[in-house]
C-alpha cells in the first residue's frame, strides 16, 4: 500500500535543492535519506510531514495518515517541560487525562530511567532530549515516522536503545531516516534515497550497498553520455561533410540527408543526461608536520579526574607512537573527554606523569569546536592566527566551504557542518604533527567523514581520538585503548566494546 506519493516534487530555496523528484513511500519502506549538509534532507522531510510547501510538484498522502515528525532541535520554550509532561503534551488534549499509560509505556520501551522522568528537558543531554523527541513521536501511534538525524547527540548505548527499538517495538513502522550515520542507515533501512539537485536515485538496499550500486550507475550514465557526445560529433562533422558535397554538387537528396543528419545529433544531444557530479560542501585537508621523535607521548600511570578531582582513572604505563591512530573506547562518563583535555594540558604545561616529546605540535579539536572563538569572523579566526594575506585566506575560506558572504559574518551564524570544515582549516594551517580529536565527524556529513578518514591515513597522521561513528572508529583506527572501571587497557579493536554498548 502507498502511504506517500511524490510527483515531480521540486524546492528552491534561493537555489534550487532537489527538483523532479518522483518516489513512493509504501509500507514496509524504511528509507535512508542521503545527501550533503545543506543540499534539502531536512527540506524534503518537512515537505513530507506537511509543515512546508514545496515550490512544484505534488505530495499524495493516504487519507487518515498519521504521520510523527523527529525534528533535529528543540525549541527553546519546550525545555522547560519534563521529560514526562513533553510527552504527555504530544497526545490529543482529549487524550491526556485517560490515556496517559501511553506515556509510560512508550518511556518504558525506550529504556528511560525513572529518575529522569520529572527532570526539566533543559537539565538533561543532548541525547536524552533526543530520546524525548522520539517518544513524542511514538506515543501518538503514527502510520510512518520522519527522524532528521535521530543519532544526534546519542552515544552508542542509546543508539542501541533505537536500533533494538526500531527491530522490535517499531519493527512494522515505516520510517524515513536523514542520517550521517552510516553504521546506523545500514542497520535500520532496507532503501537508500540519495538526494540530488537533479535526477535523484533510489535503491531497494541499505546504504553501504545502495552506495556501491550508486557508484555503478553514475559511471554507466557517464560511459553513456560520452558514447551519446561521440556519436552527435560524428553525426554533425558528417552532416557538414554532405552539406558541402550537395552545395557544390547541387544535389537536393544530399541536403535533405545533412537536414536529417542534424535533426538526429539535435536529438541525441536534447536527450542526453550529463553524469552527476556533487557540488563539494566543502575540502576538507590536514597537513602532517614532521617529527623526528619515535615516541610523542608518554603515560606514567597518568590519574584521570573529573573537574572537581573525583578519581575516574589511572593510565597505567602507556605510549604514543609515531603514526599510531589511537581510539579511545570508553562509556559516557568513564572519562574520555578529560583524558583528552588532560593530554592537551601536558603539552603546553609540565606533567610529571604525562610527558611529551619537545617537538610535538598539537592539532587539537573538542566536541564543540570551542577552539573556535564564535563572536569572531571566520575571516578573522585565519587572519588573526596564520600569516596569509586577505586573498589567500578568503580563497582557503571558500575552498573549505564557507562562502564569501558568510566569511564576515560571526562563526555562531555558520551551519554545524561549515563550523567543523573550518576547524579542520585551522588544524590543517597549525601543520600539526599530533592529533588530538574528541567527537571530530560531529556535524560532519558522510562526505566530510569520508574525507576525514582518508586524510588522517593518507598522510599517516598519528592521533588520538574519541568517536561514536563506528565507521569512522572502524577505517581510522590502528590501536584501540578501553577505559575499563578504573584503568586503562589496550584491546585488539573495537567489536566487542561496540556490542557490550549496544545491547546495554
Amino acid at each position: 500500500m502507498t502511504l506517500i506519493n511524490l510527483k515531480n516534487l521540486g524546492v528552491t530555496l534561493g537555489a534550487p535543492l532537489f527538483s523532479g523528484l518522483d518516489f513512493s513511500i509504501n509500507d514496509g519502506d524504511r528509507i535512508g535519506l542521503v545527501a550533503p549538509n545543506g543540499r534539502g534532507k531536512s527540506t524534503l522531510i518537512r515537505c513530507l510531514a506537511g509543515t512546508m510547501e514545496s515550490t512544484s510538484g505534488d505530495i499524495t498522502r493516504s487519507r487518515g495518515l498519521r504521520i510523527s515528525h523527529v525534528e533535529q532541535d528543540m525549541p527553546a520554550e519546550q525545555l522547560r517541560f519534563s521529560f514526562y509532561d513533553f510527552v504527555l503534551r504530544a497526545l490529543p488534549a482529549e487524550q491526556v487525562e485517560t490515556e496517559s499509560w501511553r506515556v509510560d509505556i512508550v518511556l518504558e520501551d525506550l529504556a528511560v530511567p525513572r529518575n529522569l522522568h520529572g527532570k526539566s528537558l533543559d537539565q538533561l543531554s543532548g541525547g536524552w532530549r533526543q530520546i524525548a523527541r522520539l517518544a513524542a513521536a511514538w506515543v501518538v501511534e503514527p502510520d510512518i515516522l520522519l527522524m532528521d538525524e535521530p543519532t544526534n547527540h546519542l552515544d552508542l548505548s542509546r543508539i542501541g536503545i533505537l536500533q533494538s527499538w526500531l527491530a522490535t517495538v517499531a519493527r512494522n513502522l515505516p520510517i524515513v531516516v536523514a542520517s550521517h550515520d552510516r553504521a546506523f542507515l545500514d542497520a535500520v533501512t532496507n532503501r537508500t534515497l540519495f538526494l540530488r539537485e537533479t535526477n535523484s536515485k533510489v535503491f531497494a538496499l541499505p546504504f553501504t550497498r545502495a552506495r556501491s550500486a550508486l557508484a555503478v550507475a553514475d559511471a554507466a550514465e557517464e560511459r553513456q553520455f560520452d558514447n551519446d557526445m561521440k556519436q552527435v560529433k560524428q553525426l554533425r562533422r558528417k552532416a557538414a561533410k554532405l552539406k558541402n558535397i550537395g552545395v557544390n554538387s547541387g544535389s537536393d537528396l544530399l541536403v535533405v540527408k545533412t537536414k536529417q543528419l542534424k535533426e538526429r545529433a539535435d536529438k541525441i544531444e536534447e536527450a542526453a543526461r550529463p553524469a552527476h557530479h556533487a557540488n563539494s560542501a566543502g575540502a576538507l585537508r590536514l597537513s602532517n608536520r614532521d617529527t623526528h621523535a619515535k615516541t610523542l607521548v608518554t603515560f606514567q600511570n597518568a590519574e584521570i579526574t573529573t573537574p572537581d578531582g573525583r578519581m575516574l582513572f589511572k593510565t597505567g604505563e602507556f605510549w604514543i607512537n609515531r603514526g599510531d591512530r589511537i581510539v579511545l573506547l570508553g562509556a559516557n562518563g568513564s572519562g574520555k573527554t578529560q583524558f583528552v583535555s588532560k593530554i592537551h594540558l601536558a603539552i603546553t604545561q609540565h606533567l610529571e606523569d604525562i610527558r611529551v616529546a619537545a617537538s610535538v605540535m598539537p592539532g587539537y579539536s573538542d566536541q564543540g569546536l570551542t577552539q573556535l572563538d564564535c563572536d569572531k569572523t571566520p575571516f578573522a579566526a585565519i587572519k588573526r592566527r596564520f600569516d596569509v594575506s586577505d586573498q589567500r585566506a578568503r580563497s582557503l575560506l571558500a575552498g573549505a566551504g564557507v562562502e564569501i558572504d558568510r566569511q564576515s559574518r560571526p562563526i555562531s551564524a555558520l551551519s554545524g557542518g561549515q563550523r567543523a570544515r573550518l576547524a579542520m582549516l585551522v588544524l590543517r594551517l597549525t601543520q600539526p604533527n599530533f592529533y588530538l580529536l574528541d567527537e571530530p565527524t560531529n556535524h560532519l556529513d558522510i562526505e566530510g567523514q569520508e574525507a576525514l578518514e582518508a586524510e588522517l591515513l593518507a598522510h599517516g597522521a598519528t592521533c588520538l581520538l574519541v568517536s561514536h561513528d563506528r565507521t569512522f572508529v572502524r577505517e581510522v583506527g590502528n590501536r584501540f585503548w578501553l577505559i575499563d572501571g578504573r584503568k586503562l587497557v589496550e584491546v585488539e579493536g573495537p567489536e566487542s566494546f561496540f556490542a557490550a554498548m549496544m545491547a546495554n
